[in-house]
């Protein structure tokens, strides 16, 4: 899957696509630079999913919770996370046990932890601002 996407909408939009396929228990992956679409994605897909609340970049406190949905999204940043012990340590292998669905920004910082079947998706900023979306594997 390779997808391009022309604006923030758009990105809302492909993410709300996404959460129309979930059934819970799902790893994502999301790989790119600064304000590549990471966040708009994860605003789609809480939406998708039932999230009528604010879903912001979870940067500084690592990890949000939205449990208003059908599924519960648990979103995640590697970014400023120091190590995989540090990961875990904030209840990384408690998410994967719960049916709902994990979303982690910056996945390659730690690709050793996520579970087989993770779906990685790589956010490319393009020179006319559009970004495009490609699935791994």
């Amino acid at each position: 899957m390779e997808r391009v996407i022309p604006d923030e909408a758009a990105m809302v939009a492909f993410g709300r696509e996404m959460a129309s396929g979930l059934a819970g228990g799902e790893v994502l992956g999301l790989v790119g630079g600064l304000g590549a679409g990471k966040t708009h994605f994860t605003k789609g897909l809480a939406a998708g999913l039932g999230h009528d609340g604010e879903v912001t970049s979870p940067t500084f406190a690592l990890v949000h919770e939205y449990r208003d949905g059908r599924l519960p999204v648990f979103h995640l940043d590697f970014y400023r996370l120091e190590s995989a012990e540090a990961l875990i340590g904030i209840g990384w292998d408690e998410m994967l046990d719960e049916e709902g669905v994990v979303i982690a920004e910056w996945a390659d910082r730690f690709p050793e932890l996520l579970p087989v079947g993770t779906k990685v998706l790589d956010f490319e900023v393009l020179p006319d601002g559009s970004r495009r979306v490609s699935e791994r594997g």
